[in-house]
């Protein structure tokens, strides 16, 4: 196969990779960064979030922890055997995580309970309708788009960006301080797990996207991808934006002890 591709270099190197993948980091850069460095991340790194916009927050993106395994099971079903070399990779790589990201869902669910936010308050829902924008995308594009664009939206764009505001998030004590200390390693875990080493994740997704493109692939497929990853981002940032909505809505933040003692009261 004379356009296959076959990475050498580095994993986490962008210069590993086909100047085409080269170009699609660089041209959704921007999404990205509007994502990764939002307010709202910000603000939770200082502890600086009301009760309310956090519980909004927890709400509005526990659809997509808890179906996240589920976008990566349709994207299997989509693999043949010894039909491809990225088909191949992409399943012995779907199969592997897929069972990762099912304890997830138990992780966020710590978190939220934390914040006093109960497994029913997840799963009524009750949040503005942008908030659920992000899980149709990637449930509309994980069960239509072919495999190589639905894990670009899902598996490099959205795991990419969460390691890394996750990263921003952790980046001080701030916000886990905030519990109380017998609470604390349980709240933080689903943040401390992706901060600290998912981010591996995308750039083997990458790896997969790149070997089932090869080094030259049509133009009209680099602009799918291209379309899907931004997309994927965009549908971040307007969550973040309608929860920053809700934020300076608020007429007074409370700080992090007040908000878990409303929680535990």
């Amino acid at each position: 196969m004379i356009d296959a591709y076959v990475r050498t270099g580095p994993l986490m190197d962008p210069s590993s990779y086909p100047l085409w993948a080269q170009k699609l980091i660089r041209d959704c850069s921007e999404s990205k960064r509007r994502v990764v460095e939002h307010e709202l991340y910000q603000r939770m790194r200082d502890n600086q979030l009301s009760l309310a916009t956090l519980r909004q927050y927890l709400v509005g993106g526990w659809p997509v922890v808890e179906q996240f395994a589920l976008y990566m099971a349709q994207n299997l079903t989509k693999t043949r055997f010894a039909r491809h070399p990225g088909e191949d990779l992409a399943r012995r790589w779907l199969m592997r995580n897929i069972r990762v990201e099912l304890n997830h869902a138990d992780y966020w669910l710590n978190w939220s309970r934390a914040h006093g936010v109960t497994l029913e308050d997840l799963q009524e829902q009750r949040v503005p309708a942008e908030l659920n924008a992000l899980s149709h995308w990637c449930w509309h594009t994980s069960s239509s788009d072919s495999l190589i664009v639905a894990i670009a939206a899902t598996n490099y764009a959205i795991e990419g960006a969460t390691g890394e505001w996750s990263a921003l998030v952790c980046s001080t004590g701030a916000y886990a301080e905030g519990f109380p200390e017998e609470q604390r390693k349980r709240a933080m875990k689903w943040l401390k797990m992706h901060a600290q080493y998912d981010d591996a994740h995308p750039w083997e997704a990458l790896e997969i996207i790149c070997t089932l493109a090869g080094n030259n692939p049509p133009k009209t497929l680099q602009a799918e991808l291209r379309q899907a990853v931004c997309k994927s981002y965009d549908y971040m940032y307007l969550f973040l934006e309608r929860c920053l909505q809700l934020e300076l809505a608020q007429p007074k933040r409370q700080g992090a002890a007040v908000r878990v003692a409303l929680a535990e009261g």
